[in-house]
């Protein structure tokens, strides 16, 4: 049976046993159980006195990794507000941190820009760079700052044997805190031994402290029949499940269970994202999607390189699509940022893909002219118009002058010009095979 005044005289006392006050770092993802930890935190801080209560300071850390289920991020982005708004009126010692990933780390960056496949169990690139990397700065950045810093997390053991199994390796006996495997850094699992039911059983008797209705997210969990994915912080947490709420864009699984009963449950807007997600997860696969070629230019049998050009620009066009489409809807919802449009474009320069421009996709499909073509976009396109009139009668010459280029201009950018030569040659024997 739970035990609450238990729980938070844990967390009472975990708050004073310090003497050189290391802040804390709540994983909130605005599922259950991250919901139930800040809760049973807050509870258990607020009767202090102020000054007692400002001794340490308090990170609620919520990482997006851009490619969120659209209905669960806007249901956390107004708890976060609830939580910002709640702290300064009550005097609590808590703020608000959001992580995103580096704009070179994006989702479609990846996927559309440099045509990484939809991820699977072998090849889940996505985990390291929307998740774990973005919330392990922030971490390392307030373990610089301050020597050291405990991080809070609503893990259960009874969520999975494998989570179960790894709490128990790091544990030690008589004592809360477990070494985390980043440097100067420990973690604290108040409810690890909370189960399932006693989490919703807590949730729908206890108010939320910062004001929100813990029934919306009962509601929430109903309609899509799911969980919350963890703060993911290393490789050792779990990604999201066959239940759990994700990225919406996620392949992993085989099928996405919530985002499918939230639409039949009356989110029909959410339609085009879970045909793009089907899309992805039947591309993955296929040499009719993906080139037979490594972005290394080597060639290897039974192993596919990048998406190929012309399926990179279905995939924008999908998604600008879906993007329209939805903002009738629900206008404030974003499915691609202007930057990673703008960034897209770059790469598949730098990947020899002259046939199809962001600008006009984007324009085409909005139909209009906001999005102007960059200086770069208008340099390539003059090169290319002056190679078609020279190469008139050799235009199968004008792919390989382009990746030549586009190798030299790489290396000029990068400030590394050591192996050009090698990937000249390399690029000018593939041609050459291909002639024969």
């Amino acid at each position: 049976m739970l035990d609450v005044k238990f729980l938070e005289a844990e967390i009472r006392d975990q708050y004073f046993i310090d003497d050189n006050n290391r802040p804390w770092i709540i994983g909130f993802s605005g599922g259950k159980d991250s919901t139930m930890l800040l809760q049973i935190v807050w509870n258990a801080i607020k009767y202090f006195p102020p000054e007692i209560r400002q001794m340490r300071q308090i990170f609620v850390v919520c990482n997006n990794t851009l490619v969120e289920n659209p209905k669960i991020l806007d249901y956390t982005n107004k708890v976060l507000k609830s939580i910002e708004k709640a702290a300064v009126e009550q005097d609590m010692p808590l703020k608000v941190q959001r992580t995103i990933p580096k704009l070179e780390d994006t989702f479609w960056l990846n996927l559309i820009g440099r045509g990484y496949p939809a991820p699977n169990n072998i090849f889940r690139w996505c985990t390291e760079r929307l998740k774990i990397s973005p919330t392990t700065k922030f971490i390392l950045e307030t373990v610089n700052e301050n020597g050291e810093a405990i991080l809070l997390l609503g893990t259960r053991e009874e969520e999975s044997s494998n989570r179960a199994k790894n709490m128990r390796k790091h544990e030690r006996i008589g004592q809360r805190l477990r070494k985390h495997v980043l440097p100067n850094t420990y973690v604290f699992a108040p409810l690890k031994d909370v189960t399932t039911n006693e989490v919703w059983q807590y949730l729908l008797q206890v108010p939320s402290p910062w004001g929100a209705s813990n029934r919306d997210l009962v509601t929430l969990y109903r309609n899509a029949t799911g969980g919350d994915c963890p703060l993911v912080i290393d490789t050792t947490t779990p990604s999201c499940g066959q239940s759990r709420f994700g990225c919406w864009v996620c392949t992993v699984v085989n099928k996405d269970k919530s985002m499918t009963a939230l639409i039949d449950n009356g989110e029909e807007w959410m339609l085009p994202l879970l045909e793009i997600r089907d899309l992805l997860a039947i591309s993955r696969d296929s040499d009719y999607y993906r080139d037979t070629r490594r972005r290394d230019g080597t060639e290897k049998s039974g192993v596919l390189g990048p998406y190929r050009p012309w399926f990179r620009a279905k995939i924008l066009e999908e998604v600008l699509k879906a993007q329209k489409a939805i903002q009738e809807e629900e206008p404030e919802t974003s499915l691609i940022s202007y930057q990673e449009l703008v960034a897209i474009q770059i790469l598949w320069y730098r990947d020899s893909i002259f046939d199809f421009r962001v600008s006009d996709t984007y324009n085409n499909i909005f139909n209009s002219n906001a999005m102007k073509p960059d200086k770069l976009d208008e340099q390539k396109q003059k090169e290319n118009e002056i190679l078609k009139e020279v190469c008139s009668e050799n235009a199968n010459d004008i792919p390989l002058i382009n990746e030549l280029l586009s190798l030299q201009k790489s290396k000029i950018l990068l400030r590394k010009k050591r192996g050009l030569s090698d990937d000249l040659e390399q690029s000018l024997e593939q041609f050459l095979k291909k002639q024969l």
